[in-house]
């Protein structure tokens, strides 16, 4: 009986490579990323993520902007100064942000609670974005909620 590739090559050497590893290795620092995780994303991967959640929430760039019907009901001038606000927002903390991502948050209008979430999408709108931190493979949305309509 032969034992399996993995197995054979455990019992050589320790600081000799197994050429399946490495090639996981290349596979995963390439194209993996859990946003349960954030120490996966490496600090200038992170900041290129953060960068491109700024641009659509302070100036609608990079993506789209969906307010629900209950901040549309509000009334064109309050969805103006709703997004104004959240474009000004920067009281990101572990708490409404704990991926660094600056994905999440939440504001004050007129007594209500405002939610702002930017998720991250393939080209498609179908499925998850292989790797947010690539807008050329990434179409990121930002939700603009009521708190009730969470």
């Amino acid at each position: 009986m032969q034992l399996p590739c993995c197995v054979r090559r455990a019992a050589q050497a320790k600081s000799q490579r197994h050429p399946c590893n490495s090639m996981k290795e290349q596979i995963m620092n390439k194209f993996s990323y859990d946003h349960r995780n954030p120490r996966i994303a490496a600090p200038a991967r992170l900041e290129r993520i953060r960068r491109l959640n700024d641009a659509l929430r302070t100036q609608h760039r990079g993506g789209s902007v969906v307010v629900t019907d209950g901040v549309a009901a509000l009334g064109f001038e309050a969805v103006q100064a709703i997004s104004t606000a959240i474009a000004g927002f920067d009281a990101f903390d572990t708490g409404n942000d704990p991926y660094g991502e600056r994905d999440f948050g939440s504001i004050e209008f007129e007594g209500k609670k405002v939610f702002f979430k930017i998720d991250y999408y393939d080209r498609s709108l179908r499925l998850h974005s292989p790797d947010p931190a690539d807008p050329k493979v990434t179409a990121r949305v930002m939700t603009v909620m009521l708190a009730n309509e969470y």
